[in-house]
């Protein structure tokens, strides 16, 4: 497990599938795992920022292939968003469903944290960076970071025209010796709607560099929405 201790409460997003998530805050106590309902389902939207303005939904890689909300790159862009005071939403997916409820998973979480926090972002690595852009696109985000997306998920989830509709500011992070997604239409879409562009030497794992690319992309909201 990569929880951090003392700032992490567990968090049921309501709707009709299971979507379950890590929120780590800056300014948590160490008073352990939070009341997942209560945070939930709360009837007048308390916020459950604890002073903090910002907050990240953070996007898991392909549930179909392990991917969930501990992963390792999202865990580091976690811890690394502290630094800015921004506060982080990891999730886990409903049931799998050819990324189609998965995406509306991502709309649920932003809709929740939108309730809850003044300025939002979306983050999300390889299907999640897809997820990130489509659901971003749909539901508004003030900014987003895919990283090692892939230009398509199926016939009615093509992230280009996500990129497109897309008018928030944007990074899109990638490994040029990635050989696992096709990385490249994205970016070339991205440059052409004026959109960020990050380009690291890895393949698409980013093994050994966590901490450094959590840290650029950590940066970029504390640009945008910190």
């Amino acid at each position: 497990m990569f929880e951090s201790n003392g700032h992490t409460q567990q968090v049921a997003i309501p709707g009709p599938r299971d979507v379950r998530g890590s929120l780590e805050s800056p300014t948590q106590s160490d008073t352990g795992p939070s009341d997942a309902d209560e945070l939930a389902t709360d009837s007048d939207s308390r916020t459950a920022s604890d002073g903090v303005d910002a907050i990240v939904v953070a996007c898991p890689p392909h549930p179909e292939h392990g991917g969930d909300r501990h992963d390792r790159r999202l865990v580091a862009v976690s811890e690394a968003l502290r630094d800015h005071d921004i506060a982080c939403l990891r999730i886990d997916y409903g049931p799998w469903d050819e990324g189609h409820g998965e995406r509306r998973d991502v709309g649920a979480a932003l809709s929740w944290a939108s309730q809850r926090y003044d300025r939002l972002g979306c983050f999300g690595y390889s299907f999640g960076a897809a997820l990130a852009v489509l659901a971003s696109a749909e539901h508004g985000a003030d900014a987003v970071a895919a990283l090692a997306p892939p230009s398509t998920l199926g016939p009615d989830l093509d992230v280009l025209g996500g990129l497109e509709r897309l008018e928030a500011p944007t990074l899109v992070a990638y490994g040029f010796r990635d050989r696992t997604v096709d990385w490249e239409p994205v970016a070339e879409c991205a440059r052409k709607e004026g959109h960020r562009l990050l380009e690291w030497p890895a393949d698409h794992h980013f093994v050994g560099q966590y901490g450094d690319v959590a840290g650029d992309v950590a940066s970029f909201f504390g640009d945008t929405i910190g």
